[in-house]
């Protein structure tokens, strides 16, 4: 059986490396560092993981794993490496454990007899459905290493716009956390100290104080409650967005939002328009690659309008109609699709849509940013404000008195 050992040394050029080999013994990876041309070999046996079993407990097969896999694959492909060996190169340069041994898996299936996307097609965690497909018209074409640099430059587009959400959602996800860790710490620690300095007053308090007050005595006796409560709330709300109806209804939500619905749309739209061009260019069909995109949208309204214009086309219907008709797609896509359409250009006249809206999120998520950051200021103002001058009107209506 195969032993994974790890080796250190230099190359000819005096330059310090490190790797691991597979193989039977450790004469052949000295062998195999011979032919290398490496030196000054340090050899070991690699510890084995003893959590390799758990699947949980292992590190999951990254985005970014994939787009440099796809890169580096395409450019040994291109170089006029056999498949096999590109393989062998990959999951010996692979850090990343969990996709170590997908690669080794996929490797012993081409060498059984399986074709390269069959092979992939056991790793979907890894490799989506699009993927799979893409490689499979790749191979059926003899152009794998041409589909190969197209996924890489798609998957980077898709992280980019990935990113680009994901900042914008971040700031006022921050801020909220902040806000409410900072009320809670007033109400639970500060208030309870002027509490106890007003209950000396004998005056009658200002009614935002007495208010106040109220809230921290509910916050302190009801603790653990109010906890158990965001948790479950939480909780229940993931559950609802796991039914089908709760899905919808939710996405639908989205969708209708003021400022987070226009960016999802536009979000939608890079990525619906990017999809089918790669897959078309790729020489995937019109109608497997709709339903391929239809499954990887993200949201089951624009799913659902997808699935349509599918099934408009089977029906022998243009795909911009069905479009236009279910009110996801701005007008102005639908009109340049149809002109793809007549030209028997698709493919390109979705890429430029793609392009144009890449830019209109940009547009969309700064937009969103500049909305969002003085209505945080003012929310940090008023409440955790409003809690400072509510405690410090006893203090002031005292100073007034005295004088």
């Amino acid at each position: 059986m195969p032993t994974i050992y790890e080796w250190k040394g230099e190359n000819p050029k005096g330059r310090k490396i490190k790797g691991e080999i597979e193989a039977e013994t450790l004469e052949h990876v000295k062998q195999n560092l011979q032919r290398r041309k490496i030196t000054s070999v340090k050899i070991k046996k690699k510890p084995k993981d003893l959590f390799e079993n758990i699947k949980f407990l292992q590190p999951k097969v990254k985005e970014r794993d994939v787009i440099i896999f796809s890169r580096q694959f395409s450019t040994m492909i291109d170089a006029g490496l056999p498949l096999l060996q590109c393989l062998d190169i990959l999951h010996s340069q692979q850090e990343n454990p969990t996709f170590k041994k997908n690669l080794k898996k996929i490797k012993e299936s081409v060498e059984s007899g399986e074709t390269f996307a069959d092979a992939l097609k056991k790793f979907p965690n890894a490799f989506n459905e699009l993927f799979v497909n893409m490689v499979a018209a790749g191979e059926a074409g003899g152009i794998l290493d041409v589909i190969l640099k197209r996924l890489s430059a798609y998957m980077e587009k898709m992280a980019k716009l990935k990113r680009q959400v994901k900042g914008a959602m971040t700031y006022p996800i921050i801020t909220i956390l902040v806000a409410i860790i900072v009320v809670a710490i007033i109400l639970v620690f500060v208030i309870p100290v002027f509490a106890e300095m007003f209950s000396d007053f004998g005056a009658t308090l200002p009614t935002p104080t007495l208010f106040v007050m109220a809230l921290s005595d509910f916050a302190i006796g009801n603790i653990i409650y109010i906890i158990a409560g965001i948790f479950a709330a939480v909780f229940l709300i993931k559950r609802f967005y796991a039914t089908k109806k709760g899905r919808i209804l939710m996405d639908d939500m989205f969708l209708r939002l003021p400022v987070i619905g226009i960016l999802i749309r536009k979000v939608s739209v890079a990525k619906f328009t990017r999809t089918t061009s790669t897959m078309l260019s790729s020489g995937v069909s019109l109608l497997e690659t709709l339903d391929i995109v239809a499954k990887t949208s993200g949201n089951k309204i624009i799913e659902f309008a997808i699935q349509d214009v599918k099934i408009g086309i089977s029906e022998g219907r243009s795909m911009s109609d069905p479009l236009l008709e279910s009110g996801v797609f701005p007008s102005m896509v639908c009109s340049m699709i149809a002109v793809g359409e007549s030209t028997g250009a698709l493919d390109i006249m979705m890429e430029k849509i793609a392009d144009f809206y890449d830019d209109e999120v940009d547009q969309a998520v700064k937009n969103l940013t500049d909305m969002i950051e003085p209505f945080m200021l003012v929310f940090l103002g008023v409440v955790v404000g409003g809690l400072v001058i509510s405690m410090y009107l006893p203090i002031f209506s005292m100073a007034a008195a005295i004088q």
